[in-house]
């Protein structure tokens, strides 16, 4: 997929690609240099990540390690 770099130097991102990463108009987005690409990335505010990897479990996992290495110390 490939688009023309406007005389402003604007690319538009591609519908498929906003949709998937969640990219509204106002968004704000940064850039970074990747040697031989640009890197691209939405700015996300620490609030509307709240929640976004409940459904991961990864609290659960961390307690039950944390517990583990616990128990192992303990035993020593």
């Amino acid at each position: 997929m490939t688009h023309t770099v406007g005389a402003k130097g604007q690319v538009v991102i591609p519908k498929e690609m906003r949709d998937r990463f969640g990219i509204k108009p106002g968004d704000e987005v940064s850039f970074w240099d990747c040697e031989d690409h640009v890197g691209m990335r939405v700015v996300r505010d620490l609030e509307t990540l709240k929640g976004r990897f409940r459904e991961l479990g990864l609290s659960e996992d961390l307690e039950a390690e944390r517990n583990a290495e616990r128990l192992r110390e303990a035993r020593h």
